[in-house]
């Protein structure tokens, strides 16, 4: 996969989708075609008890898809690793991924410094830190309520050009 991922890693009410809410339109202005990866430690149910394909899975598919003229949807029963999930993203030109912060692709850490809660990954793993507090990091650090400066780093370093080797900044698997 030659999409860039970048992972953020935060605990539970740090401000994970609330932060990738706010980035998403900062990305899009400047004209990328952003995927996103929702990992929930919850058994989520997105199809409606009753309809056909709820019906389909509850007669024992494994894997159901709904098509309309403007929206596709696939109902698998499975537990697909990232990997499996991000194969799915074909017309995108990056990848943010909410959560999966042991998967080995760069990690923007957020800390929100009432959270009660440390940074979720190791400050020398990550590519940058999204903090309403100064943390000592070796990256970026950038501020939590206001996602266009990480917006304008990450565009800076897609459209760097990457040393032979250097998969520091961006993952291409």
């Amino acid at each position: 996969m030659d999409t860039p991922v970048f992972i953020f890693a935060a605990y539970s009410n740090v401000g994970k989708t609330t932060y990738l809410e706010r980035l998403i339109p900062c990305l899009k202005e400047a004209g990328l075609r952003v995927g996103v990866v929702k990992h929930d430690a919850h058994d989520f149910q997105l199809d409606i008890q009753g309809k056909d394909t709820w019906r389909f899975a509850a007669a024992g598919a494994d894997t159901v898809a709904i098509a309309s003229a403007s929206h596709f949807a696939l109902f698998r029963q499975c537990a697909p690793s990232l990997e499996e999930i991000l194969a799915q993203f074909t017309d995108v030109d990056l990848i943010l991924v909410e959560g999966f912060k042991q998967a080995r692709y760069p990690k923007i850490a957020l800390f929100r410094a009432d959270s009660g809660k440390p940074l979720a990954a190791e400050p020398a793993s990550c590519v940058a830190v999204v903090t309403d507090t100064p943390v000592e990091a070796p990256c970026p650090c950038f501020p939590l309520n206001d996602p266009k400066p990480l917006a304008e780093h990450l565009l800076r370093t897609l459209h760097a050009p990457i040393p032979e080797g250097d998969d520091s900044h961006v993952h291409h698997s």
